[in-house]
């Protein structure tokens, strides 16, 4: 490809990745501008958006929040970590990129992404690495096998929403409260009702660990809990309802401002539908994996019905299943021993969780670290074209 300046578009370094149920572009950050609107509008041609019929197909974005994603990387600015992370949801539609939460299922990728890169060394036949997340400010522990110095890829280990199996890959979430924040209850409740434009005073918990979401029971939106995303997405006017609550939720929280919600904030909190595990399958059977979960869950991120759960916010939902008094707890299937995994049913399959807790009340809750299990791949390596006129801003 020529280098030429006056060559229509320019090529970008990247690599294209899945990371547990998403997809993204990783970037190096020594080959982007530095934060602002020039890097920016370069991502969003990357990606193919803004496209008002939401399909991305200028671009290397897929339609859906959860292939909407990028991820930048570079040696760390810690010592206490190997590298740093930033993580940004691309709006598909709109000329936004958010850089506010984190995303857990790309965070997977970030560790075997160093590896093979060169920016962590290793030995023998497993990595640790210790990874900065600068959106939230928080570590995250990464630990996989290697092959010949590389990440293993072949594995027994089958994740719900992935076809295959691959090679797991270990995330712990070190003390991930107060991820967006700065605490773990931003209102120092368990639960509360929250006033909003679709629903009217609604009972919600508003929690902060990883990513944070408003915990709704699905009964309390006229839902069985059951739905399909397609269906909930289908339902005349039900997303722009529900939109009414993450936006109110976000001034509560603290987030950011109701007009930041509305425009620049468009993935914070995540909405999670709950409710109780039943011992019948769905009539669907590759909805609902019922038998031995603590709770059923169907989220809404970033405006949409996830096919499965976002890891961050399925984090975060183990974390409120062990607050008493939150919605959460309230509509749960509790183990018989607290330090028991925790099992969230979604239309994908299950998502198992291990959060290590202290503490069970509003007073005297602390989240320690939550770790979950994840798989991720490098699935092409080059160079993203950017096409120059695109390219505006700052620089």
């Amino acid at each position: 490809m020529p280098s030429d300046k006056l060559s229509p578009q320019i090529p970008l370094r990247a690599v294209f990745m899945r990371g547990g149920t998403s997809r993204a572009l990783v970037f190096r950050a020594e080959d982007l501008p530095q934060a602002g609107s020039t890097r920016d509008s370069m991502i969003l041609a990357a990606m193919g958006s803004p496209d008002p019929n939401k399909r991305q197909l200028d671009g290397m974005g897929a339609g859906t929040s959860s292939t909407s994603k990028i991820a930048i990387i570079a040696k760390s600015s810690r010592e206490d970590a190997d590298i740093d992370y930033t993580f940004g949801q691309v709006s598909i539609d709109a000329s936004v990129i958010s850089y506010k939460g984190n995303c857990g299922n790309i965070s997977s990728a970030v560790g075997p992404y160093a590896v093979e890169e060169g920016l962590v060394k290793t030995t023998g036949d497993q990595a640790i690495v210790r990874i900065h997340n600068t959106n939230t400010g928080k570590i995250i522990v990464a630990t996989f096998a290697l092959q010949d110095s590389l990440p293993m890829v072949d594995g027994d280990f089958a994740l719900d929403g992935v076809g295959g199996t691959h090679a797991p890959i270990a995330l712990s979430f070190l003390e991930p409260g107060g991820s967006s924040t700065g605490k773990t209850l931003p209102t120092g409740k368990a639960s509360e009702l929250l006033e909003t434009d679709g629903f009217g005073a609604i009972e919600v918990s508003l929690i902060d660990v990883s990513n944070p979401i408003a915990c709704v029971r699905a009964s309390n939106l006229g839902l069985t809990g059951r739905e399909s995303p397609a269906g909930i997405t289908e339902t005349p006017d039900l997303l722009n309802k529900i939109e009414t609550i993450r936006i109110a939720a976000a001034v509560r929280m603290g987030i950011c401002s109701r007009e930041e919600a509305q425009t620049s904030v468009r993935n914070l909190p995540q909405i999670a539908i709950v409710s109780a595990p039943t011992d019948q399958d769905s009539p669907d059977a590759n909805l609902d994996a019922n038998h031995g979960a603590n709770i059923v869950l169907r989220m809404i991120s970033t405006g949409q019905a996830h096919a499965s759960s976002p890891i961050t916010g399925g984090m975060c939902l183990a974390a409120t299943m062990r607050l008493t008094g939150s919605v959460a707890h309230q509509i749960a299937r509790h183990n018989s021993a607290t330090d028991q995994p925790l099992t969230i049913a979604h239309p994908s399959g299950t998502l198992v969780l291990d959060a290590d807790i202290t503490g069970t009340t509003a007073d005297d809750f602390t989240v320690n670290s939550v770790t979950v299990f994840r798989s991720a791949r490098r699935l092409m390596q080059g160079e993203v074209m950017i096409p120059r006129h695109r390219i505006t801003g700052d620089a």
